[in-house]
């Protein structure tokens, strides 16, 4: 659990010191302007901007719940990218605004002021929000990765605690951070992180097919490294790096580590402050504080606010004084001062008090005129002082190390010494180590940790397991016959070509145990139980033929071990001719109760028309096998509400759902009629298109257990329903669909697995009484939401049962190259 805490915790710790602090400029700047009474607007935006963050993470939860396997594995993969997307821009916007962002905060906060109490909201909405944002996604990424949520969950708790009590010792003054350090260190960190979520984002659209180059593996360490050991599992769980990587995950990481580190390296060092400027002499200095001195007293001596013209016929002369050819800097200090002047005495504020320009005046005529004496020297001691930038801050407003201040010290001036003339301003200390140290280590360490692990296996696997060395030339080099009960076997690919590998039955070609996708110079393990019997290898290598080892036979001690008799597509090649037929005349059936119902609506007989949408929808959901093949016409006809902005009123809201609403909430026949001609347009449309249309003989297998899975998900749920109560017509349809299509298969099941029919069928029936027995004697049903509690669990369980004694199908009718 905790070594998938870390990438998690780190994000929370960031995220939450960041939309911590712009909470605290927030209030700070808030209780400044005297405008406590405003707090709560504050509060509403940041309470709203929490809510929808999590409301953002139960979307992505949901969503990928109710899709199908290699659709979860899409959507997975695709959101890794997104929130790589994200975190690289956030650590990139940080490291760069560290220094300013609170003055940015505050000129928004100012103007919002003005402008009512939804501005504020909205302020303090968006600020906070789009760190929520990103948070929910990068966690919700990091907990698909981990496969599993309370690892991730209790780091990101941990890290937004740590962050919320660093934030309140800000705010109260008692602690300090260089939050530039700060950033550019954990930026570093997670540049590290997001290089492995990357990695693990291709694999999942690897794993889905949407990338090819699944099964190119650029190295397998399996064979040397154990998953369940701890290094192992600290090193996937904090940087996403596997044992087995394929070559497009190795080539992500390494690339955008390579470019993007060299990049953020280069900004941090873009971004250390300038060398210090040589310090003026004591004479400049001296007219320096005189220059400032007498805008200063100007100002006092008026009543009203120095006219910034009249300031600047003030300070020029004295300016123009303390600039001579020998010091050219302290003229610029002299510019610099004299424009503070102006600043100081430019009108006051309404409602302020008499004097107060003077007395900012004066201030900012001592800072200027301290800072022109102190030289870079105080300004560096200031920089390397923790306590320096927070000793004149103003109360209650938090400042951090890194941070520039947004306006002029609060606190009374201090009486500077000036350097004796001439005198050289005191270097900087040098660097420990340089920049680049924390993120090489980050990346060298792991490396490190197993190289030394390999290196001290000497490469080879544990004492006792076999190795057999595989190739298109010589498959099952090494093998010997092993002895019987459960073995691993470590397989090599000395071959140069991508292989799968099988251990088979070679009388029967039934296969023992198989490796897919095994890349060149990799190692895989291999488990299968030994029983008596004969033994070989099968190594079927890409675009190339099929290569048998020599048999060994094992006797001794063994008993009879039941493997499994490969599928090829020509086995699949029958039941797949049947079911297309079964499949189109359902279609036929389909296109006569799709123009009744059509007839219906065109003729304003509502209530005919809800008794022909039944028989209609249900002849579609019997033929659940095909889903996969009908494509966009599936959601034309068939679709729902889920994605769709607009809900049911959106326009791609088409089909047997929408009439469905349309008929049970009080619409009109003239309304629900373009739909219906829509709906019989779109079934003859598939009608026409379904012959040609590509059937994957692998579907059928899969769709023995999808069909009733997807029934479990939707309409037991309740998600499908949109008025009509008919979900358990739809069930019926559903188990009907499937029937029809383990009669297809049953020759091909019972030949590899005579136990798995006889069960289905008594689950199977017991599963259909179940939902008969809430259908009325006219034809009626009972909606879900109407059955007692004990129906419901029954229902729910005997599915769940159906579904267990369905779930060896798809492997036994698996297609193999070993066939």
């Amino acid at each position: 659990m905790w070594d998938d805490a870390f990438p998690s915790f780190l994000i929370g710790l960031r995220e939450g010191l960041e939309a911590g602090l712009i909470v605290s400029v927030l209030v700070a700047t808030l209780v400044r302007s005297d405008q406590r009474a405003r707090l709560p607007h504050v509060w509403t935006g940041v309470a709203a901007a929490i809510g929808l963050s999590m409301s953002f993470g139960a979307v992505l939860t949901f969503t990928a719940a109710n899709l199908p396997g290699k659709s979860q594995e899409a959507f997975g993969g695709t959101l890794s990218l997104v929130a790589v997307v994200f975190v690289t821009a956030m650590v990139f916007w940080m490291r760069r605004s560290a220094r300013t962002f609170s003055g940015e905060i505050k000129q928004k906060v100012t103007a919002a002021l003005g402008m009512g109490a939804g501005v504020l909201i909205a302020t303090s909405f968006l600020a906070v929000g789009r760190e929520g944002l990103e948070t929910a996604l990068f966690l919700w990424t990091t907990a698909q990765a981990a496969g599993s949520s309370s690892g991730p969950l209790a780091g990101a708790a941990v890290g937004l605690l740590m962050a919320a009590a660093l934030c309140w010792g800000l705010y109260r003054r008692v602690l300090h951070i260089n939050l530039t350090r700060f950033f550019s260190i954990t930026g570093a960190v997670l540049i590290v992180i997001a290089a492995g979520v990357l990695g693990y984002g291709m694999r999942d659209l690897q794993e889905a097919t949407v990338i090819p180059g699944g099964t190119s593996y650029a190295f397998d360490l399996s064979a040397h490294l154990d998953p369940a050991s701890w290094y192992v599992t600290v090193v996937q769980g904090t940087l996403n790096l596997t044992p087995q990587m394929t070559w497009l995950q190795v080539g992500v990481y390494g690339a955008y580590l390579a470019i993007v580190m060299t990049l953020f390296v280069r900004g941090v060092r873009g971004a250390a402050p300038a060398k210090p400027v040589p310090v003026v002499s004591a004479e400049g200095a001296k007219s320096v504080v005189l220059a400032a001195t007498d805008v200063a007293g100007a100002a006092k001596r008026v009543s009203v606010p120095l006219d910034p013209a009249e300031a600047e016929q003030t300070a020029t002369p004295a300016a123009m004084r303390a600039k001579s050819p020998a010091d050219p800097d302290a003229g610029s200090a002299a510019a610099s001062t004299a424009v503070e002047a102006e600043r100081s005495a430019a009108p006051a504020p309404a409602g302020g008090e008499a004097g107060s320009v003077s007395a900012d005046a004066d201030k900012a005529a001592t800072c200027a005129a301290i800072e022109a004496e102190a030289g870079p020297s105080a300004t560096s001691a200031a920089e390397g002082d923790p306590t320096a930038d927070g000793e004149h801050a103003s109360e209650g407003e938090p400042t951090a190390e890194g941070e520039k201040s947004a306006e002029p010290a609060a606190s009374g001036p201090e009486k500077p010494s000036a350097p004796a003339e001439g005198a050289v301003a005191t270097p900087s200390t040098p660097r420990r180590f340089p920049r680049w140290t924390v993120p090489a280590a980050l990346v060298a360490v792991p490396a490190l940790i197993a190289g030394i692990t390999i290196a001290a296996g000497g490469g080879k696997p544990a004492s006792g397991t076999p190795v057999v060395e595989v190739s298109a030339a010589d498959c099952g080099k090494g093998f010997t016959a092993p002895k019987p009960g459960r073995r691993t076997f470590q397989v090599r690919n000395t071959g140069s070509r991508t292989s799968e590998i099988y251990l088979i039955d070679p009388v029967s070609n039934a296969v023992y145990g198989e490796v897919e996708g095994i890349a060149p110079g990799t190692t895989r393990a291999l488990i299968a139980t030994v029983g008596t019997g004969s033994y070989a290898w099968r190594c079927v290598p890409n675009g190339g033929k099929a290569v048998t080892s020599a048999a060994v036979r094992v006797s001794a001690g063994g008993g009879s071990v039941q493997a499994v008799l490969p599928v090829s597509e020509k086995d699949l090649a029958a039941p797949l001719a049947a079911y297309r037929t079964y499949v189109d005349q359902g279609l036929a059936d389909l296109q006569t109760k799709t123009r009744t119902l059509q007839s219906d609506l065109d003729a304003d007989k509502l209530d005919q028309a809800r008794k022909d949408w039944l028989p209609a929808h249900t002849q579609y959901a019997s033929l659940g096998a095909a889903y996969g093949t009908f494509a966009d016409f599936d959601a034309k006809i068939n679709g729902r509400t889920a994605g769709l902005a607009g809900g049911v009123d959106h326009p791609a809201f088409t089909g047997f759902h929408r009439i469905e609403y349309g008929l049970w909430h009080g619409q009109s026949a003239a309304t629900l009629a373009p739909y219906a001609k829509q709906l019989a347009a779109d079934v003859d449309a598939l009608r026409k298109d379904f012959p040609k249309q590509d059937f994957d003989p692998a579907d059928l297998p899969l769709r023995s257990h999808e069909i009733l899975e997807n029934t479990l998900h939707r309409e037991l749920s309740g998600n499908a329903d949109y008025g009509s109560g008919t979900e358990l017509a739809t069930t019926e349809a559903n188990l009907d669909g499937t029937r029809e299509l383990l009669t297809l298969l049953r020759p091909l099941i019972d030949k590899r697995n005579a136990k798995v029919i006889p069960a289905v069928d008594t689950r199977m029936r017991r599963t259909e009484q179940l939902v008969l027995a809430q259908r009325a004697e006219d034809g009626t049903w009972t909606p879900l939401d109407k059955l007692s509690d004990t129906d419901r669990q029954r229902l729910d369980g005997s599915v769940g049962q159906l579904l267990e004694e369905l779930a060896p199908i798809p492997d036994l009718l698996e297609i193999r190259k070993a066939a």
